[in-house]
């Protein structure tokens, strides 16, 4: 897909940054044609605040200081909050050491600001949500027409016919708030085909797999002086030495997103869950979706956070999602590769 057949979009993005949401925001800043409205900053991977620090500090050195950054709930709507240090690192960006965001936070709140938006700008922006559902289930009790007055909505949670991540049953946004989760899809049961959420689950995701011979192409394509290793034979902490800034935070990140994947056996790569969600909103990966609908387990102890979609109308209840099937997993890696690594090489002021 080239240049010219990229049109604008413009986004409202939530997520709880995180090593794949940091790299989703990354690309995203890398596309002229991507207007990033504001970045909202819900608690899952780390704590709220810590979330919108690390979005402060992307979105600085990416070159996009003006975009706001909201916070909005610092808790689930019922369940205590669970963040995962384990995977992403104790602020959530792996080894990586951002600089101190010389920005603040915005004053308004994360529900607020999308609320506003959206009444202002009926019908252009498209949601992006790489995050528990949180912000998004207060901004529809906020404003029940969100449905309407949003273009697209892109999910990246929830798994179909697939093993979570969390649980054996549960992907690990859903799970982290799955009352926010069914309220979104009880927002949208009813509305037309077009307006359904586009929900990005694992099993699509996690065929996104991002590996260090990626990393050295992305390091390459951005012009660094050496080359970029990273390998499971290197000692926990390794840093990067890249002479690209960019390059060097996000080889940080990645560094320690590849160790959890192979510590739970899954090889030394990087499932890049929220990159892949990321190109779906904005058009630059092929794709094809089954409208469902989709329940989302509250109750149950052992089940909680669970997706189970039904494809065929056997429940006898309207559509509230269409989820996303068949990724081309080497476009859209080449497609980071090559974004990604030019962005880095042009000079930022």
């Amino acid at each position: 897909m080239d240049d010219m057949d990229r049109r604008p979009v413009s986004l409202l993005l939530d997520c709880d940054t995180g090593v794949d949401d940091a790299l989703a925001l990354a690309y995203l800043c890398s596309q002229p044609q991507v207007e990033i409205v504001a970045v909202t900053s819900t608690p899952g991977n780390v704590a709220a605040d810590q979330v919108a620090l690390n979005n402060l500090a992307l979105l600085e050195l990416c070159g996009r200081p003006s975009v706001p950054v909201a916070v909005g709930s610092r808790t689930p709507l019922s369940v205590p909050l669970v963040t995962t240090p384990e995977t992403h690192g104790p602020q959530g960006v792996g080894y990586a050491q951002l600089p101190v965001p010389q920005g603040a936070v915005s004053a308004s709140d994360a529900v607020e600001l999308w609320v506003e938006a959206a009444r202002a700008r009926p019908g252009e922006l498209t949601a992006l949500l790489t995050a528990p559902l949180t912000n998004f289930a207060l901004a529809l009790r906020a404003e029940p027409r969100l449905p309407e007055l949003l273009k697209n909505v892109v999910i990246m949670g929830g798994s179909y016919y697939y093993q979570g991540n969390t649980t054996p049953t549960a992907e690990w946004n859903t799970h982290v708030d799955p009352h926010a989760a069914a309220e979104v899809f009880a927002a949208y049961s009813g509305q037309p085909e077009e307006k359904l959420p586009l929900v990005c689950a694992l099993e699509t995701t996690e065929r996104i797999e991002m590996r260090p011979e990626h990393l050295a192409a992305l390091a390459a394509r951005a012009g660094c002086t050496e080359p970029e290793v990273a390998s499971a034979g290197q000692a926990n902490g390794t840093r990067s030495r890249a002479s690209n800034e960019l390059v060097r935070q996000l080889s940080d990140m990645l560094r320690f997103y590849f160790a959890f994947h192979q510590q739970h056996g899954q090889g030394y790569l990087a499932h890049i869950h929220d990159y892949f969600a990321a190109c779906v909103a904005i058009g630059t990966t092929p794709f094809r979706t089954r409208t469902a609908t989709v329940h989302v387990e509250t109750e149950a102890p052992r089940l909680v956070g669970t997706t189970v979609a039904d494809f065929r109308g056997l429940w006898g209840e309207p559509p509230n999602a269409r989820v996303v099937a068949d990724p081309e997993p080497e476009q859209a890696l080449a497609e980071l590769v090559n974004a990604v690594g030019a962005f880095a090489a042009r000079p930022r002021t």
